[in-house]
């Protein structure tokens, strides 16, 4: 192999590598919760990172096996772009076992900036869909 061959080889090599490691970047910054199953006996829920498109809020409602958001548990705000650590404290009792879906909420629509005020089934600081769907992720209480 001669000496340009193994230099077009190694740049091919590392354009093909920054182009690989440019996408794991993208999809680390795309509008998601990061979270797992946890305990909830110190009053809080919390998720490892929360990717938002505006600000908002990091909504967690009680779900089921259906997979359909029922009441809200605990809430706490984001800011546009990555969030990390996010906790929301829990505003009544979650027991071990059950389902907790950790969703992403807008702060349009509402009377008051910076004040969550959705309530099941509302338009006022919805939730998010992206590409059709919610944009969250669902644990079980520990």
């Amino acid at each position: 192999m001669t000496k340009h061959a193994k230099t077009s080889a190694l740049l091919a090599a590392l354009v093909s590598g920054a182009l690989a490691t440019g996408s794991a970047l993208a999809a680390e910054h795309k509008a998601g919760v990061w979270t797992n199953d946890q305990s909830v006996a110190n009053g809080v829920v919390s998720a490892r990172k929360v990717v938002a498109e505006q600000n908002g809020w990091l909504v967690v409602h009680r779900t089921d096996e259906s997979m359909k958001p029922g009441p809200v548990v605990a809430h706490a705000p984001l800011r546009k772009g990555m969030n990390m650590d996010v906790a929301a404290i829990l505003t009544e009792d979650v027991q071990s076992g059950d389902m907790l879906m950790l969703m992403v909420h807008s702060e349009d629509g509402g009377m008051k900036t910076g004040i969550f005020e959705y309530t099941l089934g509302a338009k006022e600081d919805g939730p998010i869909k992206k590409d059709g769907k919610l944009v969250m992720s669902t644990i079980t209480a520990q």
